[in-house]
């Protein structure tokens, strides 16, 4: 299928990133939000972050400006009515997101593709909830999505072959390498990474060093980029619980299984980056 319009729902961190990729790659774009204040917010952020690549002679002033006309803003379903693709990047909550594809499926039209931004949630569960579930997948895209080059394809039992293959073909077209993965909890990525940053916190937690030393052990040590702590409070914490808990729940792996620091620091609010306290303070 020939995808000409693309739908985001959600413009926040995740949402706005696909939304900003999307346009600049050529697609007419609408992304929407719960009210026009969070929308707002979004768009002004869309639009920073294209003012910063074209500082940095990442794309002309003229791109910026060709890029912002393709994108439009709503905060309504209906605004999804003509598009080919649309992407939910809601919150991590399976019945949230179902409730999304279902209106999704509502307003858009029959040929439409429906994906989710999910990190480790099933999509076949997310699809069923659909009169079209053939036609649902994931695609989860790396934070931030503008400079991370990878995307995630999830094929549920149910996705046609010609969903998977616009889904990749729209993710090779926004400039990003392509991986397919099969619907378990945490994909490839996420089951990979989760062992690592639990085991980080248990280190912690159980006073083997202090977090600088685990991050730097990382950093120089495995040539990451950013320490496993950093990352945590970059990931968000309350995300890292839930993804934690989807895979224990389904694996019943002690490696998934959440650290108590791990719950009491999202009890307590300290959640990374997003609340201005992790790890690491980041109220300054």
């Amino acid at each position: 299928m020939d995808i000409k319009k693309v739908g985001v729902v959600g413009c926040g961190l995740m949402g706005r990133g696909i939304a900003e990729i999307s346009a600049r790659s050529g697609y007419q774009t609408v992304v929407s939000e719960v009210n026009q204040e969070l929308l707002d917010n979004g768009l002004e952020n869309i639009d920073r972050s294209l003012t910063v690549a074209a500082k940095r002679g990442k794309l002309s002033e003229e791109d910026k400006n060709s890029t912002l006309g393709r994108l439009k803003g709503t905060v309504s379903m209906d605004g999804f009515a003509d598009c080919d693709l649309v992407i939910e990047a809601a919150i991590e909550n399976m019945e949230a997101k179902k409730k999304i594809l279902a209106s999704l499926d509502a307003a858009c039209p029959p040929h439409a593709i429906l994906a989710s931004n999910t990190s480790c949630l099933s999509v076949v569960e997310m699809a069923m909830a659909t009169k079209r579930p053939s036609q649902v997948v994931g695609m989860h895209f790396f934070n931030p999505v503008p400079v991370m080059n990878l995307v995630e394809i999830v094929r549920s039992i149910v996705s046609s072959d010609d969903t998977v293959e616009t889904a990749k073909a729209f993710g090779k077209s926004v400039g990003k390498t392509v991986i397919l993965a099969k619907d378990t909890p945490g994909f490839i990525v996420n089951r990979l990474l989760m062992p690592f940053l639990l085991e980080a916190m248990r280190m912690l937690e159980a006073g083997v060093a202090t977090k600088e030393d685990i991050d730097a052990g990382a950093t120089l040590g495995l040539n990451h980029p950013m320490g496993p702590l950093t990352l945590l409070d970059y990931i968000g914490l309350d995300t890292t619980l839930y993804i934690a808990n989807a895979m224990f729940d389904e694996y019943k792996d002690p490696l998934c299984a959440p650290p108590i620091m791990l719950k009491k620091m999202v009890a307590a609010g300290q959640l990374g980056r997003k609340s201005g306290k992790g790890f690491y303070d980041y109220g300054k």
